[in-house]
């Protein structure tokens, strides 16, 4: 039996997201405003009845409740006859018209009913696509709402319009390869938005340990909470010789983001913030009235207020690409903190401070729920118990016990699977390049690799044998000189934090090793790497220069959704990236990643020799039968796009 919903409210919150799906295997998220018994039917093109109907079970969902008016709906239908593959699947979700009713009610409402938007025109469900080989992937990083940018989702929707019956032309997945979300930067509007959703759906408080707010109710109340949280934010003043050498000398906080004004520290804010971030319909629930303000942050939220309207506005197709393409997630940085895990004295830092701890684990906490988990559920089915446990510690008194808070943190900083593989043709493997990090040995100062010994190893034991491979990692293995450079002269003089001095050639080790796994020899002959993070697009062709046929490298980087480079500024990089490290400059002679040729590809449309696509949207990548790419594409997230044209010479 379902509970009784407020009639004030809707029944669905946000959702359904398709995550993970296999023939015999369907995953899906979505949030509810009561505990909902649900019906699937999967249908088959050409035919009215359904080839699959039923009430899920127990064992298909799992129900968690995260506020007064809040539950969590993981999705989780093992089925008994495989699907068609390369075949458009309608599935629909019913429930009942009446409130408290049990869904096997005669009369039940279904996705066109409480979710129109979620439908293609003309369709009375969402669909998806099977592929039996990866043909077609659309992949972004960096969604900011607040940025002035058009939302690079809503160009996968039009993807989807465009593509009309044709299954050939849908992308097989999408893959999102960071920062989802932006929990260090949100906007006044944003937060606003988040506050009020918190109230409307009674999301459970928490305490808050050596902080100057005694727990995440009063921190809402408190007058520094909009545009001035770094003044709440733990720092490290109590340890001056830390603080030095981190800080050079200034008082900091520990989060060093240059936009915390509005970081995000409750779990109740970051789920907010999730629901907010996918769902048109939690933004009727909510005001967004601006709070009292000094008039310098007056004119600041004023300011955000139209690039939130807009983002607000494109929800409603975003959400549908969510609905029906598989969807796959991997964090960066931005979905905790920026920074986060940069250098082993940055971790040291933080997570000995337990306010600065209790805030990176509920972002932690949070991902799992909201992203992570829908990747691959196997591998937090050991975590799900402590996380039901702590959920139903709130029940009564709308607070989470804080003793199972800290164990479910402690436990989630010290987990090591949020990496995943995806068996595909060809097979995907995603990296988590945050928390499996090689700590410098001889200065904590100094930036970590992306990647420990014991996860590389992992990593060349995932494709040693495979004929063809796509890795995401987050951060661009072979990125831009210029850029790498810079990040290198800060972290010599003691400021890797300035420049968020993170790229795979910035700890000798974790390169070495990366370098060497491409050179074993059964190293897959097809190797595309996707990345994001840099809020700029660019695609490198790799070789190694003793074995130029072997393997067949592929760095594509698309960034971002919903961000961009400050134009200018990024006009003047690309232009001095060419001219300092050209083919024949004697930097680039001493520069050379000696067992390597990068060789960038030419956006198409741009002035000759320019090679970085400074504009939001998402990544499109062709692949034939090798898995080769065949075609590499970039589209804006309002129109228009690039493709990137093969180089003629190396560099």
């Amino acid at each position: 039996m379902s509970e009784p919903c407020l009639k004030s409210l809707p029944q669905v919150l946000s959702g359904p997201i398709l995550r993970h799906t296999r023939v015999n295997r369907l995953v899906l998220w979505m949030v509810g405003s009561c505990s909902l018994t649900l019906r699937m039917r999967l249908y088959l093109p050409g035919s009215a009845e359904p080839w699959f109907d039923r009430v899920l079970t127990d064992r298909d969902v799992t129900r968690l409740r995260f506020g007064t008016s809040a539950y969590l709906h993981l999705i989780d239908l093992e089925l008994d006859d495989s699907l068609p593959e390369n075949t458009r699947i309608g599935y629909d979700l019913g429930m009942s018209d009446e409130l408290g009713h049990d869904s096997d009610n005669a009369d039940e409402l279904w996705i066109k009913d409480w979710a129109p938007h979620l439908c293609l025109p003309g369709a009375s469900w969402p669909d998806f696509v099977i592929k039996e080989r990866l043909d077609r992937l659309a992949h972004g990083s960096c969604r900011r709402p607040h940025s002035a940018a058009a939302d690079g989702l809503v160009r996968v929707d039009q993807s989807l319009l465009d593509a009309q019956y044709a299954v050939e032309k849908r992308p097989a997945l999408l893959l999102m390869t960071g920062d989802q979300i932006y929990a260090d930067d949100v906007a006044g509007p944003m937060l606003r938005a988040i506050h009020s959703l918190i109230d409307r759906l009674g999301l459970y408080e928490e305490a808050l340990t050596e902080s100057c707010v005694s727990d995440s109710k009063t921190l809402r109340q408190n007058p520094d909470t909009y545009f001035h949280r770094e003044k709440l934010l733990p720092d490290v003043s109590s340890n001056q010789a830390l603080t030095k050498r981190f800080f050079g000398g200034a008082k900091k906080p520990v989060f060093t983001t240059a936009n915390a004004h509005n970081h995000l520290i409750s779990l109740n804010e970051v789920m907010a913030m999730y629901l907010l971030v996918w769902s048109p319909v939690c933004w009727r629930l909510v005001t967004i009235k601006p709070p009292v303000l000094s008039a310098k942050d007056a004119a600041t939220y004023q300011g955000q207020q139209a690039a939130i309207d807009d983002f607000v506005a494109g929800l409603p197709r975003a959400s549908r690409a969510l609905a029906h393409l598989p969807t796959y997630m991997i964090f960066d940085d931005h979905d905790v903190t920026d920074d986060w895990n940069l250098s082993a004295l940055w971790e040291t830092t933080t997570y000995e401070h337990p306010f600065s701890r209790r805030i990176v684990g509920n972002a932690l906490i949070a991902y799992l729920l909201c992203q992570g988990w829908g990747n691959d559920p196997d591998a937090f089915a050991d975590a799900m118990p402590s996380i039901q446990a702590l959920t139903a510690s709130a029940e009564q008194g709308a607070y989470f016990d804080q003793a199972r808070q800290d164990t479910l943190v402690d436990s989630l900083l010290r987990f090591e699977h949020w990496h995943y593989t995806l068996q595909t043709s060809p097979k995907i493997v995603v990296l988590d390049t945050r928390t499996r990090r090689w700590r410098s040995e001889l200065n904590a100062a100094r930036p970590s690799g992306l990647l420990n010994w014991e996860a590389l190893s992992d990593l060349q034991q995932d494709i040693i044998g495979e004929k063809a491979v796509i890795v995401v990692s987050p951060a661009p293995m072979f990125g831009v000189k210029l850029i790498e450079a810079i990040q290198s002269a800060f972290t010599f003089v003691g400021k890797p934090l300035i420049v968020d001095a993170e790229n795979w050639m910035a700890h000798r080790g974790a390169a070495n090793v990366l370098l060497n796994i491409f050179g074993h020899s059964r190293t897959p002959e097809t190797f595309v790497i996707l990345s994001g993070d840099v809020h700029y697009s660019f695609v490198n062709d790799v070789r190694l220069r003793h074995r130029p046929d072997r393997p067949r490298i592929w760095q594509i980087t698309s960034s971002g959704i919903k961000n961009e480079f400050p134009h200018s500024l990024m006009e003047w990089m690309d232009r001095m990236n060419r001219w300092l490290y050209a083919p024949r400059s004697p930097l680039n002679w001493f520069t050379k990643r000696r067992r390597m040729r990068v060789t960038p590809r030419m956006p198409e449309g741009r002035s000759a020799g320019e090679r970085l696509w400074n504009n939001a949207g998402i990544g499109i990548v062709e692949l034939n039968e090798e898995g080769e790419p065949t075609a590499i594409k970039q589209l804006n997230s309002s129109s228009g796009g690039t493709r990137f044209l093969k180089a003629e010479s190396d560099h």
